[in-house]
């Protein structure tokens, strides 16, 4: 078998420098797997082998000739929209998926609450519809809402095939409830519509997903790998906008290779850490977003950063949060006295929307002088705890704070981005074949404040409509040579602290200038600084071979621009984007759109 392989590589490697200039086509490219069966009498399994090392140029210590990658589609992102993505594509298809780290290490498996659905008997999807709407404080596109609702129950019977663990019911097995799942109710919902796996429903989903696409053998999953820009048709000459594949970083050799699909689904979360304090992973750096921005993309009502409001404060406990549901479930918020506060904001106490609860606890904290407030759960029984929260149970435990006990520590962390990419209910942008789907994507469901465990639902629906549409598309051929990635003028950084100090000082004028609540003259100072990192990291960037960590400091402070300048065309205080210059909420309402000027 080694020696079957090894002489395909051969020959494989012959043939592959006629891709330089032959027209990318998906029939030629299942012509050629055919041509290598019948060669070397492999089974189907082996040829896809075969493919993929070409990308290793220097497997078996021979040096490949090609550096470019064709495939049926490209996707870039590994969380549950991607996944979900790769998942429903034809099998026939050579697909591949990029990863910035291990495939498992984006934010969804983060994600503790649940996915919201139309699930209970005496829920409603125009319940769930109002509900959004009234969260998304009048910024909502109805018709993304009630799309992304009508399709909720589709997307979870789908994840229920996939082999999604979720929490049963127990009273089902007494005929009392007609759902076999236990559900959740969080806060800004009317009615209990969480469907969860415990207070672990992101890992859940992750693993089930990664397990499936590990088992794709017509999907080629790349770890470690960054993407540094898209290719566009606009870029090499055209007329058109037309995104043709992207130049990807090997972050273990250093080499950029060419990408090239005649469908890309951008699927690269968000940019929460662009700010000092967060709850999600190091990778959601605005990836997509940047790069869709450069190649001529719009972006839409970047503004609205939502913070979740209790994360847990302790100096080890990284970026972990402690899950709506302790709220929606009788958590009560007290300051450092036990005095309950949230009355004094919202008749809805803790189960107002989470843009009220965030600016509540920042602006007693502020009042204070304090560094967090806390969150009580340790009235309810300990038993009921563990049950529902063992995650949080056993993570707070482990930092000295049992939950059944005494309360939480917390404070408000940057969580989720709501706006991004502007895509239609199909998930296309505005530029040809290019796809934008779950936190990198504005879909128009979350308006000016995302409601609970809508966003998990989002990346479902929206991913399985990208899909749909991606079948019904007849890409025309393109006989278009792609210039490879030229690194012959720059050099090996010695200057790599010129990286980290920029990231430190984006995210930390981001949290203090741009944060929870803002002004003209925070924002101001904020687009100043932005400016200067600007320039710096263009010098480096241009002077310098990438890295990932360069990578992500110039895709994180493109999309802090962008933040910054949407806040300052808005003026007014809506949902998330609350400034002390203009409190009030205007009449009429309207989305941030942004254009490049490409």
């Amino acid at each position: 078998m080694a020696d079957a392989l090894t002489s395909s590589l051969i020959h494989y490697s012959l043939i592959s420098m006629l891709f330089d200039t032959v027209l990318y086509d998906s029939s030629y490219q299942k012509k050629f797997h055919q041509i290598v069966i019948n060669e070397f009498e492999l089974i189907r399994d082996a040829a896809l082998i075969v493919l993929n090392f070409v990308y290793f140029h220097h497997l078996c210590g021979m040096e490949l000739l090609c550096m470019i990658q064709f495939f049926d589609a490209l996707i870039i992102g590994t969380g549950a929209a991607g996944l979900t993505a790769a998942l429903r594509l034809p099998q026939q298809w050579n697909v591949a998926v990029i990863s910035k780290g291990e495939l498992q290490s984006g934010s969804t498996q983060w994600a503790q609450g649940g996915v919201a659905a139309v699930l209970d008997r005496l829920d409603s999807v125009d319940a769930h519809v109002q509900d959004t709407l009234t969260a998304g404080a009048g910024l909502c596109n109805e018709e993304a809402v009630r799309f992304t609702v009508e399709h909720s129950e589709k997307a979870i019977q789908w994840l229920i095939e996939q082999g999604v663990p979720f929490t049963a019911n127990p009273e089902f097995e007494h005929h009392t409830q007609e759902f076999p799942f236990h559900l959740h109710r969080e806060g800004g919902h009317s009615h209990r519509r969480i469907i969860h796996a415990a207070d672990a429903t992101g890992w859940a989903i992750a693993e089930t997903l990664t397990n499936k696409v590990r088992q794709c053998k017509n999907v080629t999953i790349f770890e470690k790998h960054t993407a540094v820009d898209l290719i566009s048709t606009h870029k090499l000459g055209l007329s058109e906008q037309r995104c043709i594949g992207a130049y990807i970083l090997n972050q273990t050799s250093g080499e950029v290779v060419t990408f090239r699909a005649p469908h890309v689904i951008l699927a690269t979360g968000g940019s929460a850490k662009a700010y000092l304090y967060t709850s999600n992973p190091d990778g959601t750096s605005g990836d997509g977003i940047a790069m869709a921005w450069r190649a001529g993309c719009q972006v839409a009502n970047m503004e609205f950063n939502q913070f979740h409001p209790t994360c847990l404060y302790h100096p080890h406990a990284k970026s972990f949060l402690i899950s709506e549901a302790v709220r929606g479930e009788g958590g009560r918020l007290l300051l450092p006295n036990g005095e309950p506060f949230m009355h004094r904001f919202d008749k809805r106490l803790e189960l107002a929307p989470r843009d009220i609860v965030a600016r509540a606890i920042d602006h007693e904290i502020k009042r204070l002088g304090v560094d967090h407030v806390f969150l009580d759960i340790s009235h309810k029984p300990a038993d009921f705890i563990k049950e529902h929260f063992p995650t949080i149970y056993s993570r707070c435990l482990k930092y000295g704070i049992d939950i059944t006990q005494q309360p939480i520590p917390v404070v408000p962390a940057a969580h989720y981005t709501c706006g991004g990419i502007k895509t239609d209910l199909a998930g296309r942008t505005n530029m040809a074949n290019l796809y934008a789907i779950g936190e990198c994507a504005h879909t128009g469901l979350h308006g000016a404040n995302r409601l609970a465990s809508n966003s998990l639902l989002e990346c479902f629906v929206f991913a399985m409509a990208a899909v749909d549409d991606i079948l019904t598309q007849n890409v025309p051929k393109l006989d278009l040579e792609i210039p490879a990635w030229d690194d012959s003028q720059v050099t090996d950084s010695d200057e790599d602290v010129v990286i980290s100090h920029n990231w430190d000082e984006v995210r930390r004028f981001m949290w203090d200038y741009v944060g929870i609540v803002r002004t003209n003259k925070r924002l101001q100072r904020a687009l100043h600084r932005v400016q200067v990192l600007q320039e710096e990291i263009r010098e480096y960037y241009s002077n310098y071979k990438v890295s990932n960590d360069l990578l992500e400091l110039r895709n994180l402070v493109m999309v802090a621009e962008l933040i910054i300048r949407s806040a300052m065309e808005r003026r007014e205080s809506r949902g998330l984007n609350y400034t002390l210059d203009y409190p009030d909420m205007l009449p009429e309402t309207k989305d941030t759109v942004l254009t490049p000027s490409v």
